[in-house]
């Protein structure tokens, strides 16, 4: 059994555990959660880890970026950290580490997962094919889109696909979202913020100032209006899934992505379903795909430490 550190690295928090690597498998020890605002970058964010867990920490890391990982320089969005992939091991004072994309994780860990930890949404009801493509589609602060092809991952920027609505309710919002983006992509309306604008168009009000109060109160069912904006964002979310399956030939589907797992009780029961299989005359294909959601707590270590090994298999 192999040890290494599993890091995943957001926006506003950086996680890390010790994962062990083995058997084919991944296990992930407890989870460490810092603020990337305390610490200058990620080399005293990794000390302050080490100093927490009070041993020293393995000589190999798997490290998961809301990011693209193929430049010299990695910036993040939202912090000050910046990152060189060339010299970070030597930052780490490690030996090997592996960079992923943060949606490209989710997608290893997927390959990785449990079948217990793959939640049916709708399709047949049955696990994961272990050969074949698997869509993975993810709404969160955007919407991440990658496909597992016969075991392999692929990064994807199907988020940036165009937006096609399907009633008037839907030419309406996109007017709306095209008057102030010009061309607007999927992830305009299938993203945290995305509930909000919806919202806008089914009451005539502006946007709250606050996405996240507006969430809580459609997951909890406390508002009608929002509930009734989460049930349209799911709907959207079913459309958009089956476009994807669509051009990538999938044979499943699985929903990941930071905003996934808070509907998980919601999706089923929505019209997600109705509007992933509405494809004309693919109807009877699509409603031959399973879709699943994937329930894992942590899909981004996970999945770092996934990535971790599977480069160190290539």
């Amino acid at each position: 059994m192999m040890e290494i550190v599993a890091v995943d690295i957001g926006g506003t928090h950086v996680r890390f555990a010790l994962a062990g690597l083995g058997g084919g498998g991944v296990s992930l020890g407890a989870e460490t959660v810092l603020r990337t605002g305390d610490y200058a970058g990620l080399a005293k964010a990794w000390q302050a880890f080490g100093k927490q867990l009070g041993r020293p920490l393995p000589d190999a890391a798997g490290i998961a970026i809301a990011a693209p990982v193929d430049g010299a320089e990695i910036k993040l969005t939202n912090n000050s950290w910046l990152l060189r992939p060339a010299a970070l091991a030597a930052e780490l004072g490690i030996g090997r580490v592996a960079l992923v994309n943060d949606f490209a994780a989710v997608a290893h860990a997927v390959a990785v997962c449990a079948d217990a930890q793959l939640r049916h949404v709708c399709g047949p009801d049955r696990p994961l094919p272990r050969s074949g493509v698997v869509s993975i589609v993810g709404p969160g602060t955007g919407l991440g889109v990658a496909l597992l092809a016969h075991g392999r991952v692929i990064a994807a920027e199907g988020g940036h696909i165009g937006f096609a609505p399907a009633d008037a309710m839907e030419d309406e919002l996109l007017a709306r979202l095209r008057a102030r983006h010009g061309r607007v992509s999927v992830e305009r309306v299938v993203s945290g913020a995305g509930l909000g604008e919806i919202h806008a168009v089914l009451t005539g009000a502006e946007p709250p100032g606050d996405d996240r109060a507006l969430w809580q109160r459609a997951l909890s069912g406390e508002d009608a209006q929002a509930s009734e904006s989460l049930d349209r964002f799911c709907a959207i979310l079913g459309a958009v899934a089956g476009d994807i399956a669509l051009a990538q030939g999938a044979d499943a589907v699985v929903i990941g992505g930071g905003l996934g797992l808070r509907l998980a009780d919601h999706v089923a029961d929505s019209a997600f379903g109705r509007r992933f299989r509405a494809k004309g005359r693919l109807e009877t294909r699509m409603a031959g795909l399973t879709v699943r959601l994937i329930t894992h707590p942590q899909p981004g270590l996970l999945g770092a430490a996934a990535a971790f090994a599977a480069a160190d298999r290539a």
